[in-house]
């Protein structure tokens, strides 16, 4: 028998399962930033700051490693060998030998008649003078008295970890700037967008208008056409401004390291703050003194140098102390006949030549420190260069933020002196729309003009060497 069920039956359970799913609620999973917590999850996870602290690590064991080959060595061995076949070598026939010697003796004493039949052919013969198994163990130790390649590498490995800790900082700082600028560009975008809004939303607003005045017949229809063109010329605009502003913040995933699905905004404002501007003399000769890449180059050709010595240390002799004990034996079947030895001594040892391999070296080497010293200079040239174009770039914006402060709140009266006159019958769409676009057009030189003095600013105490010291010191430490 079929049960009947009516429409409301199935009305009510689709209402019920409906009501029954929770809701998502997306902005929950919305992340909001600020600057100091963007840098934070930035050095957290950039995989350039992490292959850093690997370099660290790898220069600390390099340093401990060059430490141990001042160290004493201990060296034990072993052997064990069994003669599936004896080596032959040719020999007198001693049984040949010791026959003839002993009819000698016999017949020269008179013992028995002399018959030199009994005499033997004296001849080589084949013969094995090894035994079928063997064993040998050995102890050794070793310490080394003087070796300029040992010595100079202890040095060596020590300013290689300097520059590891150097390129880490330096690493760091790249991405502390790289965070302020994409964020603020962020930033940036969103203000813009804002900006764009804003205009949109003015030009409905003076939509809305025309048409009630339209409907009243106090302005033509050409005016209330000319606002919906404007609205509708700005429309494709804002869409513009919002995928830029999505776009921007997908660049600023990429450089926090963060899955591009994570919902993240970011707060913060365009604040003016004035770049402390010292003798431009003072300020070139931090960043020659400050620089994270030139502190970076200027060890990398102190490794350089020190290489140099290493390869020099080729011709210099090494002086070692030893002392060895052995313990070995052999027999033919298991029962072996056992002696031990050991030894104390200096040896000394010196290249008199290897084919000009350490002479060539020496070459590579010092070409290299001198590549390395050519860079230096170039970078040093490049950073004065810098501290000169931004230094005049702030000086260039402050000139500018004033002055576009004041024509910002010019174009806001021009608008609302625009949207009055035409109210009371004395103005036209297009004073409107101009002074709309001119409103607009300040406010987004204003903020641009902003922007770039922020970003310069940042770029150049990055210059300078003045990434803070929060970043820095969370890598100070590496275990």
């Amino acid at each position: 028998m079929k049960t009947k069920y009516s429409p409301f039956y199935f009305t009510f359970l689709i209402f019920f399962l409906f009501i029954s799913v929770p809701c998502r609620d997306t902005s929950a999973q919305q992340k909001v930033l600020n600057i100091n917590e963007a840098i934070t999850i930035a050095l957290q996870n950039n995989r350039d700051i992490s292959i850093s602290i690997m370099n660290v690590k790898k220069a600390e064991a390099a340093v401990d490693e060059a430490f141990g080959y001042a160290l004493p060595s201990l060296d034990l061995s072993g052997s064990f060998s069994h003669f599936i076949k004896k080596p032959m070598m040719l020999f007198p026939d001693f049984q040949a030998l010791l026959t003839n010697a002993t009819y000698s003796i016999l017949f020269d004493e008179n013992v028995i008649p002399r018959d030199n039949s009994k005499f033997r052919p004296m001849n080589n013969i084949l013969q094995s003078f090894s035994q079928s198994n063997n064993f040998s163990t050995g102890i050794t130790l070793t310490q080394t008295l003087f070796s300029s390649a040992v010595f100079k590498g202890i040095g060596a490995s020590k300013i290689y970890y300097e520059l590891a800790k150097a390129d880490l900082n330096s690493t760091v700082s790249k991405t502390v700037l790289s965070v302020q600028k994409t964020f603020y560009g962020v930033l940036l975008s969103k203000k813009v967008y804002e900006i764009t809004k804003q205009s949109f939303d003015n030009a409905m607003d003076n939509l809305d208008n025309v048409k009630a005045l339209y409907k009243q017949g106090l302005v033509s229809e050409f005016d209330m056409l000319q606002a919906e063109v404007q609205v509708e010329n700005i429309r494709p605009v804002l869409l513009q401004m919002e995928n830029n502003l999505k776009n921007a913040a997908d660049g600023l995933k990429i450089v926090l390291g963060i899955n591009q699905s994570d919902d993240i905004d970011v707060q913060g404002d365009f604040t003016y703050e004035s770049f402390e501007h010292s003798d431009e003399s003072d300020l070139i000769n931090e960043a020659l003194d400050e620089n994270f890449e030139l502190k970076t180059l200027d060890l990398k050709k102190q490794v350089d140098e020190a290489f140099i010595d290493l390869d020099v240390a080729g011709y210099w002799p090494t002086i070692a102390a030893f002392g060895q004990y052995s313990y070995a034996g052999s027999s033919e079947d298991w029962s072996f006949n056992t002696y031990s030895s050991a030894t104390v001594g200096i040896s000394l040892s010196i290249n008199l030549w290897r084919g000009n391999r350490t002479k060539h070296a020496v070459e590579q080497s010092t070409i290299t420190f001198q590549q390395t010293e050519e860079k230096l200079n170039q970078l040093r040239d490049y950073t004065i260069l810098s501290v000169k174009s931004k230094l005049m770039e702030l000086k260039r914006v402050e000139s500018l933020l004033d002055a576009q402060k004041r024509i910002v709140g010019v174009a806001q009266r021009a608008y609302e002196i625009a949207t009055t006159r035409y109210r009371e019958g004395a103005g036209s769409q297009i004073e409107i729309q101009n002074s709309d676009m001119a409103l607009k057009q300040a406010r987004l030189n204003l903020i641009q003009i902003t922007y770039n003095y922020i970003v310069t600013k940042y770029e150049l105490e990055q210059i300078l060497g003045r990434t803070s010291s929060e970043y820095l010191t969370n890598f100070s430490e590496i275990e």
